[in-house]
């Protein structure tokens, strides 16, 4: 359940919205990079999704910019053999978005999951276009957040021209 000041005002929205009338939000895009403010956004996200009856779609992205190339040694890997950055990556990602879509189950929702490569900001924006989303729920700082009053992804989500709403829960 939803604590109170963990979404930012927006309890009472989620409190009333399934309280008749067409559904304003239908498909909910949660940007998930494993972090802990990750997954306070998720546990917003979940609760609105299941009070408005709307789907949820997780979206995690491998930034690849530093990485395209290179090998993870093997004693790094699961598989223990050397392997390409972007696989190890996207295990590691996939991982996190298991775990999360574990817990949107444990809440009754069957969320959707997408890995995508690239920079995070311009690959979640597309993401919200590609999937329709009505909202985009994601933390204020993810794994690459560096104290400042909020992280580099979500600054650039939220100064980009998205026609999608976004709701950004605070670490």
């Amino acid at each position: 359940p939803l604590e109170k000041g963990d979404g930012g005002g927006f309890e009472q929205m989620i409190r009333d919205a399934g309280q008749g009338g067409e559904k304003m939000i239908k498909k909910i895009l949660m940007a998930s990079d494993g972090s802990r403010t990750s997954g306070r956004a998720l546990k917003v996200a979940v609760e609105m999704a299941k009070k408005m009856g709307a789907k949820l779609t997780l979206v995690g992205v491998i930034d690849n910019r530093l990485y395209v190339g290179r090998t993870m040694p093997a004693e790094v890997t699961p598989t223990r053999i050397a392997e390409p950055v972007e696989d190890y990556l996207m295990q590691v990602a996939g991982a996190y978005l298991a775990a999360d879509a574990r817990r949107c189950k444990q809440s009754g929702l069957k969320p959707e999951m997408v890995i995508r490569m690239g920079h995070p900001v311009e690959e979640i924006l597309k993401e919200a276009r590609r999937s329709k989303a009505d909202l985009l729920v994601m933390g204020s700082h993810g794994k690459s957040g560096i104290g400042s009053a909020m992280g580099s992804v979500a600054f650039g989500v939220l100064q980009n021209d998205s026609r999608v709403p976004v709701l950004v829960v605070r670490k």
